[in-house]
């Protein structure tokens, strides 16, 4: 028997912490070549290992819940099989031609343990979450049953979803009213990204958080004469992209903020490479990173961004997108948040920054020696730091010199 291994290799993860989601396949299955095998959940993302080659799934070395080391042998598969499975598909397919849809219903409604509609890959998780799908409703077209991504639009574009959402709610106010409960298992992401913040504002770093009111009006204003530009060229102008501008300028006035703290000393990175904190509904955050930012215009900044942003809502970021950040931008007032601190750090860096909702604020100014109020769009940005690393002094000049750029934006 030709046996061959099916390997997480240390590439896919790079160097994050994986645990076994579900097998998508059984002991005894046919697999072909390239089709998702496994799908394992990192802190960040989910990962689907596919088949190095086409055989019979033989032997599962790890079950759900498992973490899966890098390196780790996952499976074997026998590829001495794979004619002998063929054959045996033609014949079933032949068979399978002459059931009518009805008969295929019946023999599903009388074998349920065959179906696998509960297993779904990150893509129809995500549409299943975003539209709250009942997925008992929806016709999966994948091997046992499986419900597809196209199975997930069709089901959205049928009308069929937002009924079931409808009476989903009425159900929910009639379960109040009794006061019942349910428990949702928390997912890997969900329960690395609590020890991750426990850990960070409580057991390694002591944050500090300064705030600042920053003005928007020039880059308001220079977004305005700038965004069809960039629309020409594919990318999407958002004021994050003069955000990370902006924050590589004041790393160059204050190098210690793209920094990592170790008991000895303090490494100060000559990349400058900023994560952006991306939500993903209810399910987590991710932080996609954006890297060597020193060395690029606006365009390149907002280009990879958006890069970077669009796949991060489409579940397709690997490990390494997420690996080698030196500092870290919240943009929390998208949300409509005004202020949030402190916000905590990602470590093992020394510094985050938080950008407030922008809104339109009445501020004194002196003209002539008399005081006038005029409107401005403002916002509060905050830097939380970890005070074993810097201080207020070096904090309120990373700030100082981040406002005057925003302020006072002339670039391109």
């Amino acid at each position: 028997m030709s046996v061959q291994e099916l390997r997480l290799t240390a590439e896919q993860l790079e160097g994050t912490e994986a645990t076994l989601s579900q097998w998508l396949f059984n002991i005894g299955d046919a697999v072909s070549e390239g089709e998702p095998v496994v799908e394992l959940e990192t802190d960040k993302v989910a990962i689907e290992v596919v088949a190095p080659c086409s055989g019979v799934l033989t032997e599962h070395k790890f079950k759900p819940g498992d973490k899966v080391e890098p390196d780790s042998v996952m499976a074997l598969i026998n590829t001495e099989a794979q004619q002998s499975v063929s054959q045996a598909d033609k014949a079933n397919k032949s068979e399978e031609n002459v059931l009518t849809n009805s008969a295929v219903a019946e023999q599903s409604a009388v074998n349920p343990d065959q179906s696998c509609r509960h297993l779904m890959g990150p893509a129809v998780r995500k549409l299943v979450a975003e539209h709250n799908l009942d997925i008992e409703q929806m016709q999966g077209s994948g091997r046992g049953g499986r419900i597809t991504r196209e199975d997930a639009l069709s089901y959205i574009a049928s009308g069929q979803a937002q009924k079931t959402a409808s009476n989903n709610a009425i159900s929910s106010a009639v379960a109040m009213a009794d006061m019942n409960s349910r428990m949702v298992p928390h997912s890997s992401m969900r329960k690395a990204i609590a020890k991750h913040m426990v850990e960070s504002l409580l057991e390694k770093a002591p944050h500090v958080t300064s705030v600042f009111e920053m003005d928007m009006s020039n880059i308001i204003e220079h977004r305005k004469w700038h965004k069809k530009e960039f629309a020409e060229k594919g990318v999407n102008l958002t004021f994050t992209a003069y955000f990370l501008a902006a924050s590589a300028k004041a790393m160059a006035a204050v190098p210690d903020m793209n920094a990592q703290f170790h008991e000895d000393a303090l490494e100060i990175f000559q990349s400058i490479n900023i994560g952006v904190g991306t939500a993903l509904g209810d399910k987590g955050l991710v932080v996609p990173v954006v890297k060597n930012v020193q060395a690029m215009d606006l365009l390149g900044i907002a280009q990879a961004l958006d890069d970077q942003t669009q796949r991060a809502r489409e579940n397709k970021l690997t490990p390494f997108d997420m690996k080698g950040g030196t500092f870290t931008i919240s943009n929390h007032g998208v949300s409509g948040s005004l202020m949030a601190a402190p916000i905590i750090i990602n470590q093992p860096q020394v510094a985050i920054l938080g950008i407030g909702k922008m809104e339109k604020r009445v501020e004194v100014i002196e003209v002539d020696g008399r005081d006038e109020m005029r409107i401005r769009p403002k916002c509060y940005v905050s830097l939380s730091i970890d005070h074993r690393a810097v201080d207020a002094h070096q904090t309120n000049a990373w700030l100082s010199c981040f406002v005057n750029e925003i302020e006072t934006w002339g670039g391109v």
